[in-house]
């Protein structure tokens, strides 16, 4: 019975994140977390570790997915990746001096209010009119802005995926799922860089959590990287829309039994 628990727990864990994944580039670590710590009450510096690792591949095969459909900007999410790695690690050092616990409820508020966003203000913006754009200008941009994300993101302690899908939407203009793709290829680095810090000093983790929750989350993100790049433009804002604001909704019901 309890295997079968763990792997329900899992299962569902996996499919939320890896649908927040492939349709709107969120971070693993908002869904798995709050589900493995009120489930399977494990402890919630390990949830992170597992949820971060999950989000490696899951954030790859999704990046692979929307570039194999000219859905990525790998130039200038190179130059925000290296921002958002350094000001990370500032936001971080400044957040340790403050209540963290306090600051972590505003990922899950902005994944929620992300969704209606969406729904309410679909982005249809076209790839012509995101092109024109010269590339002087916006290297600049990814550079500031992934500066911003990277200290909101250590700061806070979670919702840089959330983060870079508004500011590549609403600031730098980016048509829906070039956004998304972009921002999945730098959640596979920042991942990455956050799972070997985890069980580099918590050790590793419980082997069956771990690997049920890296598979489905795969798994999921897979099938939404797919669907997410054959969907019409006004379809995916609104799918992308539906899932951030049910996965809000119930991460802060997790949050709360936790």
């Amino acid at each position: 019975m309890t295997l079968l628990f763990t792997v329900i727990v899992t299962f569902f864990a996996g499919m939320g994140a890896g649908l927040g994944t492939g349709f709107a580039g969120m971070s693993a670590a908002a869904v798995i977390s709050p589900m493995l710590i009120t489930f399977l009450h494990m402890d919630p510096y390990m949830a992170v570790g597992i949820a971060l690792s999950s989000d490696v591949l899951a954030s790859a095969v999704s990046a692979y997915i929307y570039g194999k459909n000219k859905n990525l900007d790998v130039k200038n999410g190179l130059l925000m990746m290296v921002c958002v790695l350094t000001f990370t690690v500032v936001g971080s050092y400044i957040a340790s001096l403050l209540p963290s616990r306090t600051m972590g409820s505003f990922s899950v508020l902005m994944t929620f209010l992300l969704g209606v966003k969406f729904i309410v203000r679909p982005v249809m913006t076209t790839k012509e009119a995101m092109m024109g754009v010269s590339a002087h200008k916006r290297a600049v941009q990814s550079i500031v802005c992934g500066v911003l994300i990277g200290f909101i993101c250590g700061f806070v302690g979670a919702g840089g995926g959330m983060m870079m899908l508004l500011i590549l939407t609403s600031v730098l203009g980016y048509e829906l799922k070039t956004a998304v793709g972009t921002s999945v290829f730098i959640m596979t680095f920042t991942a990455l860089t956050g799972a070997v810090s985890h069980f580099a000093i918590g050790g590793m983790p419980d082997p069956l959590v771990w690997v049920l929750c890296v598979i489905f989350t795969l798994v999921w993100a897979r099938i939404a990287a797919v669907l997410a790049n054959k969907a019409a433009p006004k379809t995916l804002n609104r799918a992308t829309g539906v899932i951030l604001v049910v996965l809000g909704i119930a991460v802060m019901v997790f949050s709360r039994l936790a």
